[in-house]
């Protein structure tokens, strides 16, 4: 483990002969998983300047404004976990003090070095929640293994999500391909970009996703070449082990992540491309996210809970008083000449 700094950023890495993970300290963020043999980091650099979410002040609400996503928007990169809301807080949770996507986003973490893994930790008061990931490098794998535990006299719903989001150079709308174990599927009621083209709330089999203008159906399997383009789609995981793989054929580097199907029973694909101007996006941020977690949509809790369920899915686990929820997962890595059509599950690599 080594002390560093990430695009100006506060951070650790580790690494071995073939990739180098680095995580700021400043919201736990998986900000680099460098493959050394591709080159490449397919994880989401922002096309604005990141910083320390504690130095949110008046010049970053100039470029980021004054909402509730304003301070996640400022700090985002890579992987960020989003606990316990995945979405926006209500009025009453922002006037308390809440943002979007939760404090497991913002706060910072301790980060220390446990034999041959990084052990990440953070405290979140208003959620009375802590949380803890454990990293570890085999090979070309990431090992991460989750807890959560409930720091209140009561049973919660919880919103527990894997912000996974992808960016050039790695991620190219045009070339980029997708592979999820996945069959039932569903456009998301609110589209959250400026250029929809999907049929709002329309259920579909993954991945011929139906278009809004109603002429037929689209393969999710690529992004929309033509920009400006934005979409968010809720796929429900097939049981078991499940995931999702990426690959680029300009660097050869095919990534995936997997897990339990009862862990994260969904996964959301947002899509943004060129699609919106206000600022700090400036029509110039070309991103998908490939985000696994308990909920389908990014919503608020009320609305979450209220919904319940969506294609026979709960849309958020509970989380028992005084109790704990643990996850393990894996992230995949390999150089190819195609996308592999099957999912490599732990056991036979």
């Amino acid at each position: 483990m080594s002390n560093t700094t990430y695009l100006g950023r506060k951070a650790v890495s580790i690494e071995n002969d073939q990739l180098r993970l680095t995580v700021v300290e400043e919201g736990g963020h998986l900000a680099e998983l460098f493959h050394k043999g591709a080159g490449v980091n397919p994880l989401w650099t922002p096309n604005w300047t990141s910083g320390e979410p504690s130095t949110f002040g008046p010049q970053q609400e100039k470029i980021f404004g004054t909402g509730v996503d304003a301070r996640l928007l400022y700090g985002i990169l890579g992987h960020n976990t989003c606990l316990d809301l995945f979405g926006p807080p209500s009025h009453a949770e922002a006037s308390a003090g809440m943002t979007a996507h939760g404090e497991a986003s913002l706060l910072p973490y301790t980060l220390r070095q446990e034999g041959n893994a990084l052990l990440c930790a953070v405290h979140m008061p208003l959620a009375q929640l802590e949380f803890e990931r454990t990293l570890t490098l085999s090979n070309e794998d990431v090992i991460l293994e989750e807890t959560v535990r409930n720091l209140a006299a009561f049973d919660r719903p919880l919103a527990w999500t894997q912000h996974v989001t992808l960016s050039p150079p790695f991620l190219n709308p045009k070339t980029t391909q997708f592979r999820v174990t996945g069959k039932k599927a569903i456009v998301g009621p609110v589209d959250p970009g400026n250029a929809p083209y999907l049929k709002l709330g329309a259920e579909f089999a993954w991945p011929n996703a139906p278009l809004a203008d109603g002429t037929g159906t689209i393969d999710a399997q690529s992004m929309k070449p033509q920009a400006p383009a934005s979409s968010h789609i809720a796929v429900r995981m097939d049981d078991g082990v499940t995931g999702w793989t990426a690959w680029s054929p300009e660097s050869r580097l095919a990534l995936s992540y997997v897990w339990q199907a009862s862990d994260f029973p969904w996964l959301g694909i947002w899509e943004e491309n060129l699609s919106r101007p206000q600022s700090p996006w400036n029509n110039q941020a070309v991103t998908r996210g490939m985000e696994f977690g308990a909920q389908p949509f990014a919503e608020t809790r009320r609305e979450t809970v209220e919904r319940n369920r969506v294609l026979g899915t709960p849309t958020y686990r509970w989380l028992p008083a005084l109790g704990e929820l643990r996850a393990k997962y894996w992230i995949r890595t390999q150089l190819a000449d195609r996308i592999p059509e099957t999912i490599d599950t732990p056991s036979n690599r």
